[in-house]
């Protein structure tokens, strides 16, 4: 039998749930896991996606949150044979570079999204570069976004930037609110480019960056590019694969 370490999001329920699925088919730390098996919703599951990253443990998720995007439905049976009978997706994740305006240097992974956000009432101005190139010299805006094709379907698509294929090589470059150009839409990038951020009028104008859920204030510069030296796996029950719910994301209305 395949050896599983469960991890849940704390809510009753799934505390619940958890304690039922450890007494029928035992539990072994997370080194020792064969799979990683979260209970939760997708915060839990980005959460749980991190902290496997170093070990490259699979994780396959339950449904106990709202939306569940990267989860599967819940079922006491069979855990084992679905396991198995998975099907794997890999996701690599942004590696996020910060200079704050101390002149520290920060840095951090983001499987979604790197995101920049206006700190205050005043509007950001940021200056985008791609791969050493100026593309735009001023977006005023309350924040600008870089995201995977994983993370695409989540805060970049609320932001009205594109869906991209899970197994695309690119990215999603995305404004949020932006005011001048009021029209630019954002671009959609190689995964090989590399993004700089640099923040104009910092100290009048304070930016936060965030890779996933690690937040750091009072940016100047933030760099951006895939990493491909970590990565994660996520497993899908047959017919309801990472790839499929993204393509079917992009006919919901």
């Amino acid at each position: 039998m395949c050896q599983i370490c469960f991890v849940t999001n704390e809510t009753p329920t799934a505390e619940a749930a958890a304690e039922r699925l450890r007494r029928r088919y035992g539990e072994v730390g997370l080194n020792a896991a064969d799979y990683v098996v979260a209970l939760g919703g997708d915060g839990l599951m980005l959460q749980t996606l991190h902290r496997v990253m170093q070990t490259d443990k699979p994780v396959y998720g339950m449904n106990f949150g709202s939306v569940g995007f990267m989860m599967n439905t819940f079922s006491e049976d069979d855990l084992p044979d679905r396991l198995m009978a998975s099907q794997r997706t890999r996701i690599y994740p942004l590696a996020m570079d910060v200079i704050d305006i101390a002149g520290n240097a920060r840095t951090a992974l983001a499987l979604n999204e790197v995101s920049l956000f206006r700190s205050t009432y005043q509007a950001a101005k940021l200056q985008i570069l791609v791969d050493g190139e100026v593309r735009l010299d001023e977006l005023i805006c309350d924040g600008a976004l870089l995201a995977t094709p994983a993370g695409s379907t989540a805060y970049n698509l609320s932001a009205h930037g594109p869906i991209l294929p899970i197994e695309a090589p690119l990215l999603a470059l995305t404004p949020i609110s932006p005011f001048r150009p009021r029209r630019w839409r954002g671009a959609i990038l190689s995964n090989r480019a590399v993004v700089k951020f640099i923040t104009r009028e910092a100290n009048k104008r304070p930016v936060s960056a965030v890779a996933d859920n690690v937040e750091f204030q009072n940016v100047a510069e933030v760099t951006v590019r895939e990493d491909r030296t970590h990565g994660v796996t996520l497993l899908f029950d047959p017919g309801t694969s990472l790839e499929e719910r993204v393509l079917s994301e992009q006919f919901r209305f």
